[in-house]
């Protein structure tokens, strides 16, 4: 259980100065393109709306977006961008990032526990399952080279000179 404690608290920290860091960058932005040239389409009617919609409803959507993989920085950087107030977004922060810290922990040592265990009692298994997933691990990267390397359809080159 000490593990577990000690892993929730620095994932909680490493989570807090992430995702808070998040919202500060995109309240730059946020402030920025309200200085530039956008800064007309950023106060039209229906922005504004948007904008108040994130401020006032934004703060559970923060909090669960720590419960999903990928959105988290794009709800962060957004509630910043559109000045979701600091008393709305700092308990979305620290209940959301309670939640993740805690799932991470918990499950981030329950596999690195069933790994130590499977590499010191199976010895030929945990080597050949690390071997497998070095294996996919490059065939993963050398398929996305290859399409990365390929034109795309629309890229046939008519049309140039």
């Amino acid at each position: 259980m000490d593990k577990i404690a000690l892993a929730a608290g620095v994932l909680y920290v490493i989570v807090l100065l992430r995702a808070g860091g998040t919202f500060a960058i995109g309240w730059l932005a946020g402030a920025g393109a309200r200085r530039s040239r956008f800064a007309g389409r950023i106060t039209s009617a229906r922005f504004r709306r948007a904008e108040q919609a994130i401020q006032r409803w934004g703060a559970p959507v923060v909090a669960v977006s720590f419960l999903t993989v990928g959105f988290q920085t794009a709800a962060n950087f957004l509630a910043g961008s559109m000045r979701m107030p600091l008393p709305r977004y700092l308990p979305a922060l620290f209940v959301g990032g309670a939640a993740w810290a805690l799932i991470y922990a918990t499950a981030g040592i329950g596999v690195l526990e069933v790994l130590v265990r499977l590499f010191a009692e199976r010895t030929a298994l945990g080597g050949s399952a690390a071997a497998v997933l070095l294996l996919l691990a490059v065939c993963g990267v050398v398929v996305y080279r290859r399409r990365r390397a390929v034109p795309s359809s629309g890229d046939t080159g008519a049309g140039e000179g």
